[in-house]
């Protein structure tokens, strides 16, 4: 005859039978659970537990201001929902937000003073260093939180977006207006030939991918980063491993303005036309060169710690 289970046995089965139910419950009338104060100590912090949390501490609030938290928001609104409506989904793992607002005491409790932060709070045992998400290095692209969710708890999650045709619109309307502009002068094409159009097309190509564009459309960064305790704005990643997107565009702004300074000098150099204007460009394009290059070693050293050259600028 098989011993009849404890009360207390009978006690922690029921009461996690109770969680489970209810965490399943808000997960089918949303993706992303909101969750308070009470709710995380309850569901996700006391035990027993069998289901890993994957939790973005945010502040959504307009007064917070706090533009990365929105892109944030909806990089794991579409993580959640690829999760939620895939056939895999289990119980396994959920995914839930603690805005600042509403759940304050809980950033007071975990140390916390930066959002957006994503952590992942595991089915046994606490949180541990890997269970902080390294949104300044990763970004917060769904794709690149779903291998680090994958990392955490195994669930291997296929990131599904809402069909977007804005970029084949976009690519129609350019051919469609290049191809009229082609129509229209028909009769004459020499500009085709024409190697300044070529050049300049190539050195705008070239910026473009310089400028570290393509990491941002691989791996998804914040545009900036806002402190929300000072309310500072970080423009530039202090880190050589990571950047921001308003970090491309500025060292394409500088690269540019130094090219245009190069270009400069070499007409005024080999142009005919007056010595007075040539003198003008010389002079513009010295100074376009000094101070962007200048401006360029100091974002280096600012990512490069210890790098020891500079010039002008300290």
């Amino acid at each position: 005859m098989a011993p009849s289970p404890s009360p207390l046995f009978s006690c922690f089965c029921t009461l996690m039978s109770e969680k489970v139910t209810q965490m399943m419950e808000w997960a089918s009338k949303r993706s992303v659970i909101r969750m308070n104060g009470d709710k995380f100590r309850r569901f996700v912090k006391a035990p027993p537990r069998n289901y890993s949390v994957v939790i973005m501490f945010t502040a959504l609030q307009p007064q917070r201001q706090c533009g990365v938290c929105k892109q944030a928001d909806e990089e794991f609104q579409v993580l959640a929902n690829s999760w939620r409506y895939s056939s895999a989904f289990t119980n396994k793992v959920f995914f839930a937000a603690v805005d600042f607002d509403e759940g304050s005491d809980v950033f007071q409790m975990l140390s916390m003073n930066s959002a957006p932060t994503f952590l992942h709070f595991p089915s046994k045992g606490k949180p541990r260093k890997t269970d902080t998400y390294e949104l300044q290095v990763r970004g917060f692209a769904a794709e690149q939180l779903a291998r680090w969710v994958a990392d955490r708890t195994d669930v291997q999650i296929r990131v599904i977006r809402p069909p977007n045709y804005a970029g084949p619109l976009l690519l129609g309307f350019l051919l469609a207006v290049i191809g009229g502009l082609a129509y229209l002068r028909r009769h004459n094409l020499e500009f085709l030939f024409n190697k300044n159009v070529w050049a300049f097309s190539a050195l705008c190509f070239v910026l473009i991918m310089t400028s570290g564009q393509m990491w941002n459309h691989i791996r998804g960064p914040p545009y900036a980063h806002k402190n929300p305790s000072t309310g500072q704005v970080s423009y530039i990643h202090g880190s050589s491993q990571a950047q921001f997107v308003a970090e491309t565009h500025i060292v394409l702004l500088f690269n540019a303005a130094v090219t245009l300074g190069m270009v400069l000098l070499c007409e005024a150099a080999t142009s005919d036309i007056d010595i007075g204007k040539r003198k003008i460009m010389c002079v513009a394009g010295i100074g376009l060169v000094m101070l962007f290059f200048s401006w360029l070693l100091s974002v280096f050293r600012a990512k490069y710690h210890g790098y020891p050259y500079s010039f002008l600028m300290t």
